[in-house]
């Protein structure tokens, strides 16, 4: 395996097992029988709430960010429900998504937009989303925009493009993107230490360190490019659809739509499995439930294999 491969699926698996859980985390799984779950709390606000409350702040913002664990099906249901929620309080916001790649764009323009029925509209995105998301999952949440109507905006950076940042810098974005984006004014030696040991931290001691500053670099620009995609979409609102890392109000897309439109609203919702804790203040002081307005607990479903089982094991330097 070359250098440039080795790369991809280091980059590849790291995305992926941050977007689920910590390995510390991994071998607990619970179910409805945790004391917290299907509870929600108010970070701000040290009290739990109804869903009703957290619909409420979602119809009235502008940004609504609804970070999931990417195969928990839970999470989807709660994304749907709130979209559906938003649409039907008389807004058509887009649907800006993770799971689409930036130059598909149009691509999904030209299937939304096309004669075909839903249904075989479905299909077309279907095979527009990259190996790795798992389409049954999001099939509802598109459904429900092609039903509706509303915009569905492809989010996130190619695999390709988050290589070629990663091998040769932002430059490579082109002529002043850096500061477009605001990766140059929203950073500092704190955030990169915080993302770089959280980073390192998610990935079960099995990255290397110079990989870890590579997935580092990596995960600001395509929180930025989210945060651009949905500032060009921002007209009649935004809900979106990401990582729960990524809606992270310090380190993630809500950092950069905050430095680009101060004036707006954002709203994070972090949907969090429930692991031993029983305190939820646990979840909101650590790097699982940090920095969202919002923690959503649901179960922790069974799953086949540990993540980190995909990431090699860093070799030593010789």
């Amino acid at each position: 395996m070359n250098t440039l491969k080795k790369l991809a699926r280091t980059l590849f698996c790291a995305i992926t097992v941050a977007s689920l859980a910590s390995c510390a985390h991994f071998s607990n799984p619970y179910g409805t029988q945790h004391p917290l779950a299907g509870k929600i709390w108010d970070v701000a606000n040290n009290r739990f709430v109804e869903p009703d409350e957290v619909i409420g702040r979602a119809t009235e913002s502008k940004f609504v960010l609804l970070g999931e664990i990417h195969d928990n099906e839970e999470h989807h249901r709660i994304q749907a429900m709130i979209l559906d929620a938003v649409v039907k309080s008389g807004r058509k916001p887009a649907l800006v998504m993770e799971q689409f790649d930036v130059d598909q764009q149009k691509l999904v323009n030209g299937i939304v937009q096309g004669n075909g029925s839903r249904m075989d509209k479905l299909r077309d995105l279907s095979k527009l989303m990259r190996q790795g998301w798992n389409w049954p999952l999001y099939q509802r949440l598109v459904s429900s925009a092609l039903q509706q109507k509303l915009p569905l905006v492809a989010a996130n950076l190619s695999r390709e493009a988050v290589r070629e940042v990663a091998r040769n810098g932002y430059e490579v974005l082109g002529t002043g993107e850096e500061s477009r984006l605001a990766l140059d004014t929203t950073w500092t030696p704190e955030r990169d230490r915080q993302l770089a040991q959280e980073i390192a931290a998610g990935h079960c001691g099995k990255v290397a360190d110079h990989m870890v500053q590579i997935i580092t670099k990596s995960q600001r620009v395509r929180d930025a490019v989210m945060a651009d995609k949905m500032l060009m979409a921002r007209r009649s609102g935004v809900v979106g659809i990401v990582g729960r890392g990524h809606a992270r109000e310090d380190l993630g897309v809500p950092l950069y739509l905050a430095a680009r439109a101060p004036e707006e609203s954002v709203l994070s919702v972090g949907m969090v499995e429930v692991y031993e804790p029983v305190d939820p203040n646990a979840y909101a002081h650590s790097a699982v439930g940090a920095h969202h307005d919002y923690l959503w607990f649901t179960p922790r479903p069974a799953r086949n294999s540990n993540p980190c089982d995909s990431i090699p094991a860093p070799k030593a330097e010789s």
